[in-house]
This record gives C-alpha cells, sequence and structure tokens, in this order.
C-alpha cells in the first residue's frame, strides 16, 4: 500500500512554506504521493448539497484562500524528485478539456511519470455557473473529457464534435507524456464507479477517517470488482482512498482493512503534524 497526504492548499498554510516547502519535508519523510484539491470559486452562502457529510452541509469558510490546484502541483513537482504528485480530485467539468491535457502533460514534463488525475464530476452548481460550465451535464462532460484528455495525450488527437469539445482534424498537443497520465475516477455513487470501470485507470474514494468510513469504502471496493467482473473488464484497477478529518494515529488503525480490500493507496487529508517522518513510521508499522 501506498501512503500519501493532501496538501493544505487551502487556509492558512496556503503558501509557498505551506506547499512548496512542506512538500520537500514529506517527501524527504518518505511519503509516496502527495495530493491537491480542487475549488475556483466558492458562493459566500453555499446552497449546494455536499456528498460527504451526512447532512449534506459544509463546514468549512468559502472565503479562506484556496491556491488553484494545477498551479500548486507544477510548483511541487519543480521541487520534488520521487512522490507521485495528484489530485483529489479535480472537478473536470468546469475545465476546458484541450487546455487541461496541455496542463497536465506539461507537469508530467517536469516530474515524468509522477502525475495522477483524479477526476470528479462535481458537486457545488454555483461554481459551475461561475465559471459557466454545464452543471446540468457534467457526468457526459467528464466522460467526454476523459475521452479528449487521453487523445490529446498521444500527441496527434483525432478530429471530433462532441458535448463540450469541437476538435478539428489536424491538431497537434505538445509535449506529450511518455505514457498516458492515468486517471482515477472520484466520488461514492454508482454512476462514479460504473464510470471509473468504463473510463478510468482506477477509483478514488473520499470518507471520513472513521471506521464506518472504512467499511464504506471496503464496501464499495468490492461492488467496483464485481460490476468490472460483469463488465468484462480485464484491465486492474487502482483503488485510492482519501481519508477525511483524523490524524496519522486514526488512520493507522483503519489501513489494515483497507489493506486487505484491496485498496492501494491511502491519502491522509491532513499533512501529519510534527515530524512527519515518524507519522509515517507508524502507518508503515500497522502494515508489517
Amino acid at each position: 500500500m501506498r501512503i500519501g497526504t493532501r496538501l493544505p492548499t487551502t487556509g492558512p498554510d496556503a503558501n509557498r512554506a505551506g506547499i512548496v516547502d512542506r512538500a520537500r519535508e514529506l517527501e524527504a519523510a518518505g511519503f509516496d504521493s502527495l495530493w491537491v484539491s480542487d475549488h475556483v470559486v466558492q458562493p459566500e452562502t453555499i446552497q449546494s448539497r455536499y456528498p460527504y457529510s451526512a447532512d449534506g452541509t459544509t463546514t468549512w469558510d468559502p472565503a479562506i484562500p484556496q491556491v488553484e490546484a494545477l498551479v500548486a502541483l507544477a510548483a511541487v513537482a519543480a521541487v520534488t524528485e520521487r512522490v507521485e504528485l495528484g489530485t483529489a480530485v479535480l472537478v473536470v467539468p468546469q475545465r476546458q478539456a484541450v487546455l487541461l491535457a496541455k496542463q497536465l502533460a506539461s507537469i508530467d514534463a517536469i516530474a515524468p511519470g509522477r502525475v495522477v488525475l483524479g477526476a470528479g464530476a462535481g458537486w457545488l452548481a454555483e461554481e459551475f455557473q461561475a465559471l459557466g460550465a454545464d452543471f446540468a451535464r457534467r457526468g457526459a462532460v467528464l466522460d467526454e473529457t476523459i475521452d479528449v484528455l487521453r487523445d490529446c495525450w498521444t500527441g496527434r488527437p483525432p478530429a471530433r464534435t462532441g458535448i463540450a469539445v469541437d476538435l478539428p482534424a489536424g491538431i497537434v498537443v505538445a509535449p506529450a507524456p511518455a505514457q498516458s497520465i492515468p486517471v482515477l475516477v472520484g466520488g461514492m455513487s454508482g454512476p462514479a464507479i460504473r464510470r471509473a470501470i468504463a473510463r478510468g485507470d482506477g477509483w478514488i474514494a473520499q470518507t471520513s477517517c472513521t471506521a464506518e468510513g472504512a467499511a464504506e469504502v471496503v464496501r464499495l471496493a468490492a461492488r467496483l470488482r464485481e460490476e468490472a467482473e460483469v463488465a468484462g473488464r480485464t484491465a486492474p484497477l487502482r483503488i485510492a482512498a482519501r481519508l477525511s478529518g483524523g490524524d496519522a494515529q486514526a488512520a493507522a488503525l483503519l489501513l489494515p482493512v483497507l489493506a486487505a480490500a484491496g485498496v492501494d493507496d491511502v491519502v491522509l487529508d491532513t499533512p501529519p503534524a510534527g515530524d512527519a517522518a515518524r507519522a509515517i513510521e507508524l502507518l508503515r508499522d500497522t502494515l508489517a
């Protein structure tokens, strides 16, 4: 199992010290991956239902600073050598597909083979409206965008006419990554599971850092495999779980259960305070 953590791209630590300097420290401590979350804008009062809380409400202040996800990832790519760099998750339907392909391939040029796209459909209707994106068709746009990304990463995408993207013939998108960037589809819903099977290289869950949260990941991971078998998918599916809340000690209690369920990556939602090397040692000891 690979162990990663989300970088503090939101809140008071969303600055050079909190993102860039901390990334160096976490890589040196032995973390396998570093991840960033994504919101471009948020309304002062959120009316949309938040899918990752029991009552559908959010608990954070929408006015807190949030560094743009791909800018943060590029900055971290330039100062690290080994760790994977991922989005957990990027709200893909809000972004122009060809430009997104170029941005991710450019980060991959700085950090070859280390970029992972966690791709979500999004939930915040007000954000879509502010960005001029189609909230009602976000699932279909996500499907199309994943296809367009993969086409663009070949360097010479074929012409297409789609929902949100019309590509003329003869377009060159360079640089192209040496290998296609892995796409992990995010979400805890049936459509997210089916999308991961049909279009993804894997699935990324988001749940609470609790026994109940881990049990939900275990249940959905089993469903993912069952539905993949029914669909005739033979390619392996990478499974990642982002654990919201809790600290390294709380996460350590859950790792054996998640590992037994075939989870490949665990992502702590908050970087460990203090000695990161000690935290990663604690986490790895539970898997020994």
